[in-house]
């Protein structure tokens, strides 16, 4: 199905999360790198770690011991989490410098602490976009818009989504939904682009926004998304992908943001019809090249 897209100004999130390995000063050195490499939006991740975690899953070993800042899993999640204040500094620097500040947030303690710095937007993990109990505080207690990521999530579970912001008027409004598989990183054939399609044949007409997540190699394939419809593009973001963690090696560095930001900008600026059936700089060529009946 073909869709007439009114192409504006592609929104790039570098997405941190938890690259900046549990030290304040790199999360902020990594939001002033997004700054320098084109991104508006910078994006971190918030947990109530015992909230979110079985005592069984808390305490087990990290599943990838190499990538583990403590020697359980409750351990290392601990290791990398900023507490409130801390998020709090980090809007503050974030407004300072002129980017744009928000978080994913995991679980309900986490979501209302967030809400009180009054974000423009929170967003909702792949992991956590069953929790309904968090997705009622966004709903009802929240005024920004709700990003929501649908890797790992049936049709079924994206269609009962809105149908919960729908119970209160606030899908069109305020929903969010990022085409997104969940893998780090993800090969090619499971990214899926055409999705994007899907959720404009479904959804454009009950959701605010459409974007796409991406956890794949390279910047190919965010350009594509763009032209497709996707109006957010979201990418892991690091200093180093040898840094130790699991999302490095899915996440961009600085240059390569940078060439995501410059190429997006680039297409956004081609994505439209001629203004002219012969444009001024075509009529130079004309008058020296075509020939002449």
């Amino acid at each position: 199905m073909a869709f007439k897209f009114n192409y504006k100004e592609p929104k790039v999130i570098a997405e941190i999360g938890c690259n900046h390995m549990g030290n304040f000063e790199i999360a902020k050195e990594l939001i002033y790198l997004a700054k320098e490499s084109g991104a508006k939006y910078v994006k971190f991740q918030k947990r109530n770690n015992k909230e979110l975690l079985t005592p069984e899953q808390y305490n087990a070993p990290h599943p990838v011991p190499a990538n583990a800042y403590g020697d359980t899993y409750g351990a290392h999640r601990e290791f990398l989490e900023f507490d409130k204040e801390q998020h709090r500094e980090l809007k503050k620097y974030c407004d300072g410098i002129g980017v744009v500040y928000s978080t994913s947030v995991w679980d309900v303690t986490s979501a209302r602490e967030m809400i009180e710095f009054a974000p423009e937007f929170l967003k909702v993990p792949s992991a956590c976009n069953n929790n309904f109990e968090m997705l009622r505080v966004l709903r009802d207690e929240f005024k920004g818009q709700v990003q929501l990521s649908i890797g790992m999530t049936s049709r079924d579970e994206v269609e009962e989504i809105v149908k919960f912001f729908e119970e209160t008027g606030q899908a069109k409004s305020r929903l969010l939904i990022y085409s997104c598989t969940s893998g780090y990183p993800v090969p090619f054939e499971d990214v899926s682009l055409l999705e994007i399609n899907w959720l404009y044949e479904k959804y454009e007409s009950r959701i605010n926004e459409i974007g796409f997540s991406g956890h794949h190699l390279g910047i190919a394939v965010d350009v594509a998304a763009y032209t497709l419809g996707a109006r957010w593009i979201e990418r892991h973001f690091t200093k180093d992908i040898s840094w130790k963690g699991t999302d490095h090696a899915a996440s961009l560095q600085p240059d390569g943001m940078k060439r995501l930001a410059r190429d997006l900008d680039a297409v956004y600026k081609a994505l439209r019809y001629k203004s002219d059936e012969i444009l001024p700089i075509e009529q130079v060529q004309r008058d020296k090249l075509k020939y002449k009946r």
